[in-house]
């Protein structure tokens, strides 16, 4: 299962750093939210006492009959909260905010049609680009819709809360799940398809339905048949031979099955469950034919049962639990594992609809007739209160709706308005980010560090650009001056900080104007016009008017390398030379303000990250 290992891009500590932040002041917005709500929840009881005393009445006012949640509905809403908020606090491991897009989100669609990978691939760039916003608004928008779950048991508000459990499910399923793997060869029912999150969907969708369905026996058995529908397509996408379920070891390697088990007995975790599952993987490689044989007659077993129903209902629901419980700890092990673990898996939610679609059927008759639709708050200010009349005989004018209110009623309202803007302070941010085009600065500060602040005369120079013209530092006076140093034959490093440079210009608009992007040569042996021209071509800044790569005889260069800390040497047996990856900024006046470490990373993530570091630092220094 995607996740289930060691984060690789958990030593990032300056974005974890961030990310922490970022938990913190959210945390103390929400913390101020719901002070806030706290006070109005007070005012709220103070003015309704104080205008009771004031009438001679009795305080508080009568509750609201609002009737009972149905059982089933309640057992589903409740533990679909409390897992909303587990995978919320899964969201909170430092391996998150980089291992997320490498270690969750590009697995789950490494086997996916191209299309898919395509969706997949707009949630790694977006979570790449901003790894301590995207999983702090994980984290606050999982806990938010597990929290408005909990708080709101019926009425509009539970629907809400239904509904947005349904849409960031929906959002999760598809970039996080790669669409629960149903598109991808190897699909099956003992890995986690069709994706646990799509469970939650459908979790939302029931409880977004009208209460008064869940107060017949025909929605239980709907749920129960459908599960066994389910059950049955993936007994035989189990059955199907060629896939590798029915062989333990295939040309002397781990069969299908074996080979998952195995990788998930080498996730970090407590040793006796290692050891639980590797001793299942052994069994398995061993005896492969007999486990896919067992789970397909089971699966297929619990599947007819639970579509026949009726007294077969009971066992099928018991021979589910056992079956799903076996399969989550020897399979998918827990899948909270590894760092990166996101969710319980499939199981939970699974077992969680079919006790819920169970208990739709047994308990109906009970709550058939106690169950009242719940008075929406905009109907309980609207109702009027029933008409008094004064001591000399008039009828009293009715009381306003904050009189009339059940504090207990309003304490749900508020704590709903509370979940609310719990999702809302993940949301904002997320949202930002989706369609903020520039990588987080703090990616390229977490491989080089921060710039380096200083304030002293750029060392001179004299050298020649690449159309064999005379250029020197005094000529650049009266521009802001980005100056590197490149080796015209890099195939590595050099490259993409040109391209850095690239977009760093465009980034920068019509402020460009006032800058000049400068490169000096870095290569002993490779320093001719015609060198510096065709990497010039190469990386297609030939015609960026306000690029200058700059050359000169091997001393004059040395000379520079020399001012500048750049020590520029051919590596062993090739024409590329090792030098240290050094940007400056330096002022219209001449005079150097910062000292960039540039190495580009992984060129990937990394790249557009620096493009937005250079032109934060070059629009401080024009600017100070």
């Amino acid at each position: 299962m995607p996740g289930m290992g060691t984060p690789s891009g958990s030593g990032g500590s300056t974005v974890v750093s961030a990310f922490h932040s970022a938990l913190l002041s959210q945390g103390a917005l929400i913390l101020l939210v719901a002070v806030l709500l706290l006070v109005v929840w007070n005012a709220l009881r103070s003015l309704q006492y104080r205008r009771a005393v004031a009438r001679g009445d009795s305080y508080p006012p009568p509750r609201r009959p609002l009737g009972v949640e149905p059982y089933a509905r309640r057992v589903l809403r409740l533990g679909f909260g409390f897992l909303w908020i587990i995978d919320g606090l899964l969201q909170l491991q430092p391996g998150m905010p980089l291992g997320m897009p490498t270690d969750v989100l590009q697995p789950s669609a490494a086997s996916a049609p191209g299309w898919v990978q395509g969706l997949v691939g707009f949630g790694v760039t977006t979570w790449s680009r901003h790894p301590s916003e995207a999983a702090a608004s994980a984290v606050w928008i999982q806990l938010g819709i597990g929290v408005f779950l909990l708080v709101a048991p019926r009425g509009r508000w539970s629907q809400a809360a239904a509904v947005m459990s349904m849409g960031w499910g929906l959002v999760v399923w598809v970039f996080g799940e790669a669409f629960g793997g149903i598109f991808s060869p190897g699909l099956t029912f003992l890995f986690g398809a069709p994706g646990g999150v799509l469970l939650y969907v459908v979790g939302g969708g029931l409880l977004a339905l009208p209460e008064r369905l869940w107060s017949h026996r025909h929605l239980g058995r709907t749920i129960l048949g459908s599960l066994g529908v389910l059950l049955l397509v993936m007994a035989g996408l189990q059955a199907w031979p060629g896939r590798g379920f029915w062989q333990g070891m295939t040309s002397g390697r781990p069969g299908t099955l074996a080979g998952m088990v195995q990788q998930m007995a080498g996730t970090p975790q407590p040793h006796p469950l290692s050891s639980l599952v590797s001793s299942f993987a052994s069994f398995d490689q061993a005896h492969g034919l007999a486990v896919n044989l067992f789970a397909v007659v089971v699966m297929a077993a619990i599947g007819l049962a639970l579509v026949w129903g009726g007294r077969f209902a009971f066992p099928a629901l018991v021979a589910l639990v056992v079956f799903a419980a076996a399969d989550w700890l020897l399979i998918e092990d827990m899948g909270i594992w590894g760092g990166t673990g996101t969710d319980p898996n499939s199981m939970i939610p699974l077992v969680l609809l079919a006790v819920s679609g169970y208990l739709a059927v047994v308990r109906a008759p009970a709550t058939e007739d106690a169950a009242v639709t719940e008075v929406s708050p905009a109907a309980a200010i609207a109702a009027p209160a029933p008409a008094g009349t004064g001591p000399d005989g008039e009828p009293l004018a009715p009381r306003p709706w904050w009189d009339r209110l059940d504090p207990g009623h309003a304490g749900r309202i508020l704590a709903a308005v509370g979940a609310v803007a719990i999702v809302l302070v993940g949301t904002a941010p997320m949202v930002a980010a989706s369609v903020n085009p520039h990588a987080d600065t703090l990616l390229a500060q977490s491989v080089n560090g921060p710039p380096t602040v200083i304030d002293g005369p750029a060392p001179a120079f004299h050298l020649i650009d690449q159309a064999g013209q005379a250029v020197a530092l005094s000529d650049l006076r009266g521009y802001t001056v980005a100056l590197t140093f490149l080796d015209p034959v890099c195939t590595t490093d050099c490259p993409a900080i040109a391209q850095e440079f690239r977009v760093a210009n465009q980034m920068l608009g019509a402020s460009a104007s006032d800058v000049r992007f400068v490169a000096v040569v870095a290569n002993p042996t490779y320093n001719s016009v015609a060198s510096v021209d065709a990497f010039d071509r190469q990386e297609q800044l030939q015609d960026q008017s306000n690029w200058l790569f700059l050359t000169g005889s091997r001393g004059t260069l040395e000379n520079v390398w020399s001012d500048y800390g750049v020590n520029a040497s051919i590596e062993p047996a090739g024409g590329m030379a090792s030098h240290a990856d050094l940007t400056y900024v330096i002022d219209a006046h001449g005079n150097t303000r910062r000292a960039i470490d540039s190495d580009p990373g992984d060129g990937e993530a990394d790249e557009s990250s620096f493009s937005t570091l250079l032109t934060e630092q070059i629009t401080q220094v024009m600017h100070s």
